[in-house]
């Protein structure tokens, strides 16, 4: 007995000692910090963060391999509390959420039949899948099953719908998915995502060139989810009054109901549903991601300008806008006259934005006021040039230097600045474009007797809108066509007395496809006029630059405008952006809108250290071959909503806005003509 007392101690002895050197010889560490992290954190091991789970969660914030607010479940007091642990400083996480892109279900065709086959993942292993669409739902719902957080359920049209109150951006249902139908994404990588080829957009979406998600905010309309809406178009657009009112509606031109009836009236329905908001009494909110410390000097408060500032606020950066001018607007207050576009409609669309926190310094000019080197004195990380484009050119003929004769641009601003110039009694326009329509319906409400809108091609090769040169032929302008001005006449006063032109007629095509105009020798005419107005063309001011400072090594297009390169809007020198009218010229507001997105993208990239890249497979505004259809089976005329406009005789004498608003009826009524188009799916006509 006792002997095996003594054995039995013997091998404990001997096993305490082993196990006593086997514990120092194979000792692994583990830092206190790691446990005391983990035990901050949300417990839900649900991979939001990236990792595997909590512990290797903690383990990355603890080694720097993580941020304190890798956490998409906890509280900021959580956040504080991991941020004192490691030595750290974080604010409040940007929390990812699953969204949707796709809606065509049960409407989308089959190519064949599965038997047998529940399985997204199966079903897309063979052949790609059942439908007719490669990228489309396929509807077996991996995603919801995958989800655990009953955060996801199949719609009755037959694809997932997403509850964003139960999301918690795991990520499992994107990893579920074959066709990455479901995305799990950040707001600034909502907000930053360019329109791409493997996108399942429809026709109009494609041709907006602030790339947004219109079937989805017609839809809202048509439920009548006005915020929603809203907030959809938002997503894109910051400026969707000022768009409601100006934009020439591109997108219609795509509508896939205008193959077999007008088109819907996409433009006013955002018109609707952004003077909802105004005539509500209340702002809606604008979520912004936590603040980054980061500081972009924006050069212009144009529509480019405010849209550059718009989003990089919105992803937490600090933007400040720089602007020569009085006030905010650029072309939108000083190019686009009041009946189109009353100005405390647009102050208050731009108050709407400043108020998300971002800064304005009006009436300081780059080059006079303040220098490029104080800028980056101050500490700016990057900067963004949307200066506009303020000059006009001029004609190059004799007597434009003459009092009466003046420049588009010039006139306008001077009117939209409540500081119209000395104007006469019959006035020439010379000029085809938006301006020179501005101009002439302008001159018309200043109580002139005759207009003149003076242009040496025809009608048909007019680049204004259809719609305003229909407007302004309503409204009792004269078009003189075929016409190209040789000289101005002067009376013994050096004052307009009249403009001299040469009949022209149409020849071969020049290099933008339009038949070149060719005088007619002998054949000159003079309108007695005593105001002439030029309104040809514009490109930027850019007088800042030849000061021997970083603005001189800009590559300057011949056309005076920044060189970038077309699909992140960087120029030359890496912390130095261009978008809008500084880099494409003239164009339209929702391009400088578009621009402005595009170009807070990129610098976003560079803000945070990453590549300046164009992002894969970018549209860029060109159409998807596949979903562009000569027909469109299934749908019916149904009587597009008209425009309600003050009447000619009362509209030519006030400067009060020409076209309203339409009703909430009306707004329904358009909002049910919308086939909800997809990539290659619609909705057709049942009544």
């Amino acid at each position: 007995m006792l002997e095996s007392i003594l054995v039995t101690f013997s091998i404990g002895a001997v096993s305490g000692v082993a196990l006593s050197y086997a514990s120092k010889l194979f000792y692994v560490y583990e830092d206190p910090l790691i446990a005391k992290v983990e035990g901050l954190l949300a417990g839900a091991n649900c991979g939001g963060c990236g990792f595997a789970g909590c512990s290797a969660a903690a383990e990355a914030i603890v080694n720097d391999k993580a941020p304190a607010n890798a956490c998409i479940l906890i509280d900021e007091e959580n956040i504080r509390e991991i941020a004192a642990i490691t030595g750290a400083h974080a604010g409040p996480p940007e929390p990812p959420s699953s969204y949707n892109n796709c809606s065509g279900g049960k409407r989308a065709t089959d190519r064949f039949i599965y038997s047998g086959i529940w399985s997204c993942t199966a079903a897309a292993a063979l052949y790609g899948g059942n439908r007719d669409c490669a990228i489309g739902c396929l509807g077996f719902g991996d995603c919801i099953r995958a989800c655990r957080f009953n955060a996801i359920k199949m719609g009755g049209h037959g694809f997932p719908v997403v509850d964003y109150d139960k999301c918690v951006g795991c990520g499992a249902c994107e990893a579920s998915c074959p066709k990455t139908i479901l995305e799990v994404k950040t707001l600034s990588q909502r907000l930053f995502h360019l329109s791409s080829a493997g996108d399942p957009l429809a026709p109009c979406s494609q041709g907006c060139p602030a790339e947004i998600d219109i079937p989805r905010y017609i839809d809202h309309i048509r439920n009548m989810r006005y915020e929603e809406a809203l907030d959809t178009i938002r997503e894109k657009n910051p400026m969707p009054l000022s768009c409601g009112r100006v934009c020439p509606h591109p997108c219609e031109s795509l509508c896939r109901r205008g193959i077999a009836d007008e088109p819907v009236s996409i433009n006013q329905l955002k018109r609707f549903v952004a003077d909802y908001e105004m005539n509500s009494g209340r702002r809606l909110p604008i979520a912004c991601s936590p603040a980054t410390g980061k500081r972009i000097a924006i050069i212009g408060g144009g529509p480019a300008g405010i849209s550059c500032a718009y989003f990089l606020r919105r992803a937490g950066h600090h933007p400040e806008i720089f602007e020569a001018m009085p006030k905010l607007g650029g072309m939108l207050r000083y190019g686009i006259p009041e009946y189109r576009l009353p100005k405390k409609i647009l102050d208050w669309e731009i108050q709407g934005i400043l108020k998300l926190g971002i800064e304005s310094h009006t009436n300081v000019r780059l080059g006079l006021d303040f220098d490029f080197c104080s800028l980056v004195a101050a500490g700016f990380d990057a900067v963004f040039f949307s200066v506009g484009a303020w000059k006009d050119y001029n004609l190059g003929i004799p007597g434009e230097e003459l009092s009466g004769c003046m420049t588009g641009i010039n006139f306008l601003s001077r009117v939209g600045g409540s500081k119209p110039p000395a104007i006469g009694k019959r006035a020439a326009v010379i000029g085809g474009g938006n301006t020179a329509i501005d101009c002439c319906r302008t001159l018309i409400r200043m109580g002139l007797d005759k207009v003149y809108l003076v242009y040496r091609r025809t009608r048909k090769e007019m680049p204004a809108n259809e719609a305003e040169i229909v407007a302004a032929e309503h409204e009792g302008i004269e078009f003189v066509f075929l016409a190209a001005p040789n000289k101005i006449i002067a009376d013994e006063e050096k004052q307009v007395a009249g403009l001299e032109y040469l009949a022209m007629e149409l020849g071969k095509p020049d290099a933008s496809g339009r038949h070149r105009p060719v005088p007619i020798e002998g054949s000159e005419q003079i309108l007695a006029v005593d105001t002439v107005i030029t309104a040809i063309g514009q490109s930027p001011l850019l007088s800042f630059r030849g000061r021997g400072n970083r603005l001189d090594d800009l590559n300057i297009s011949r056309w005076n405008t920044f060189e970038v390169e077309p699909s992140t809007c960087q120029t030359n020198v890496p912390y130095i952006f261009a978008a809008g009218d500084a880099a494409t010229g003239p164009a339209l507001v929702v391009d400088a809108i578009g621009g402005g997105r595009k170009a807070a993208r990129s610098i976003d990239l560079f803000l945070r250290g990453e590549e300046v890249n164009p992002q894969e497979d970018a549209l860029l505004n060109k159409p998807i071959g596949e979903s562009i259809f000569p027909s469109v089976p299934g749908v019916r005329p149904m009587g597009r909503i008209g425009l309600d406009e003050i009447d000619v005789t009362n509209r030519i004498q006030t400067f009060a806005e020409v076209d309203l608003t339409i009703s909430e009826r009306d707004a329904l009524a358009e909002s049910n003509r919308c086939l909800s188009c997809c990539r290659l799916c619609y909705n057709v006509d049942t009544h």
